[in-house]
């Protein structure tokens, strides 16, 4: 027998309980019938019997087309995951000793990424002996993020990774 996927329901014959509480449209009426008559039942309208909940007693099933089911559970998923936010993360990179033109630029640039939704991640990059301005960059990563806070929120504080030395800033959620 090949192996079932566990979001896999159990159809027709696969079904092992001797009596099944059938709910649904297509039925006369609700209630607990014996396995062989809700077989009969489903094959009287040619559509399948489905065990929607195997662990209620008696299992609970439906009789519906199930390759239509699987179908329209598919294409529900696949909304699903298009409808999920998708996170952007966009870097700007600077030196410690940025020149105050250049910071104003990269500013600008991080606020229009913040406006469109995107996270933005800042990084000082220490070249050579430069690691010495560790203190430089964080004051400046600092003042990167005060001088966002209308459009973004630091997410963390400016944290050293070898010669980088990174912060991410969140857009700030409009009302």
């Amino acid at each position: 027998m090949p192996r079932r996927d566990e979001n896999e329901l159990r159809t027709n014959r696969e079904i092992t309980a001797p009596e099944v509480r059938l709910v649904g449209e297509n039925i006369p009426q609700q209630g607990v019938y014996p396995l062989s008559r809700a077989l009969q039942l489903a094959d009287e309208l040619n559509l399948d019997l489905v065990e929607i909940s195997a662990k209620a007693e008696p299992p609970v099933c439906k009789i519906l087309d199930y390759q239509k089911y699987l179908y329209q559970q598919r294409k529900k998923a696949k909304e699903m995951k298009s409808n999920s936010a998708k996170i952007v993360i966009k870097e700007i990179r600077f030196g410690p000793n940025t020149d105050e033109h250049d910071f104003q630029f990269k500013l600008k640039h991080a606020r229009e990424f913040l406006q469109e939704g995107s996270k933005v991640k800042a990084t000082i990059f220490f070249r050579g002996r430069s690691i010495m301005f560790a203190d430089q960059g964080e004051k400046q990563l600092l003042r990167f993020a005060v001088e966002l806070e209308e459009a973004g929120r630091a997410e963390n504080m400016p944290k050293l990774e070898g010669k980088r030395m990174t912060m991410i800033i969140a857009p700030v959620k409009k009302k």
